[in-house]
């Protein structure tokens, strides 16, 4: 019987929650099409939720939290995938109410699976991971309609794994970025940003109905006043993405910026983007967008991660966090 290592959270109170790695086997394993043996996993904010009991992310513990897994298929009852072929499988319920990548195997619905496309590697598709992916889709919906002489994008929360990757392919593919952020100026120019501006600075004056048009798109990783004022300030026929709400779920927003500029808002769902579009933009990274990932991202093992998981919680991680699940 095959025994492998996971990281495991169980409900012990009523409000309370525990943390180890615990030895499972295959037979521990929910119902699916395709057996992985996971290699890398990476350490997304929901899988933080997931993992500290908190509400909204997972119902039912003892849980394996982990939404992103890279590996190698073990078995398959869909002839699509063979004994050996590496894959990449993200979102849908992987690590929220479905056993996750932070566990040596998965057992997932074949619909899950993405072949790993070629100048992509386990390794190397996990440090893109969920984070990555929807900024590549944000991107992919932007750049449909927004060129790169069209002026600058703005990216919000750019410090953070989404905004972090955001930003550096934006750059890669030729586009003049406007990172927002409360952190490291440094960090996102060597990302590529031409401009650092400040959380204040951004939001500024936002209580008016319409702002100076000054970008000619935006991806907005945070939600609340920050897509409200990038909708604003966005130039006539601009594209706005909008993928999280860490800073409010509510928008502020009159519909002048749309009745009066045309402005587009184009909502990102990572868990639930079309099969084939998602296997379109994995390949888009791997053949043009993959940027230079070593600035953003610190690889841990499933015994470090637990302290990652109390700072990303806190805000205190910037760009990625690699997690090597396999040996």
């Amino acid at each position: 019987m095959t025994t492998f290592k996971a990281f495991v959270t169980e409900k012990v109170g009523e409000k309370e929650f525990q943390q180890s790695i615990q030895s499972k086997n295959i037979q521990d394993l929910p119902e699916g099409d395709v057996l992985v043996k996971v290699a890398y996993s990476s350490l997304n904010y929901k899988d933080a939720l997931s993992a500290l009991g908190k509400p909204g992310v997972t119902k039912n513990y003892p849980h394996t939290p982990g939404i992103d897994a890279s590996g190698v298929v073990v078995s398959s009852k869909d002839p699509q995938f063979k004994e050996g072929d590496e894959v990449i499988v993200t979102s849908y319920d992987l690590g929220m109410n479905t056993w996750g990548g932070f566990s040596e195997y998965i057992q997932v619905p074949s619909n899950w699976v993405v072949p790993m496309p070629k100048g992509l590697s386990l390794k190397s598709s996990m440090e893109v991971g969920t984070a990555g992916l929807t900024a590549a889709m944000s991107i992919y919906k932007l750049t449909q309609q927004v060129k790169a002489d069209a002026g600058d994008i703005v990216v919000t929360g750019a410090s953070g794994g989404v905004g972090s990757f955001a930003v550096a392919m934006l750059s890669k593919m030729g586009y003049s970025v406007v990172a927002v952020s409360g952190k490291s100026e440094d960090y996102l120019k060597k990302l590529g940003a031409s401009k650092v501006v400040g959380r204040d600075e951004f939001l500024e004056g936002n209580q008016r109905p319409l702002l100076k048009p000054l970008y000619a798109g935006a991806v907005d990783t945070v939600g609340g006043d920050y897509l409200a004022t990038a909708i604003k300030a966005t130039l006539p026929l601009g594209v706005v993405t909008c993928c999280g709400n860490a800073a409010s779920f509510d928008l502020p927003l009159n519909v002048f910026p749309f009745i009066l500029r045309g402005v587009s808002l184009v909502g990102i769902d990572s868990q639930n983007f079309p099969y084939e579009e998602r296997v379109k933009v994995w390949n888009n990274i791997a053949s043009e967008w993959l940027p230079e990932t070593s600035d953003i991202t610190e690889e841990v093992n499933l015994e470090g991660l637990l302290e990652k998981i109390n700072l990303i919680i806190k805000g205190g991680i910037s760009g990625r966090v690699l997690v090597k699940v396999g040996e």
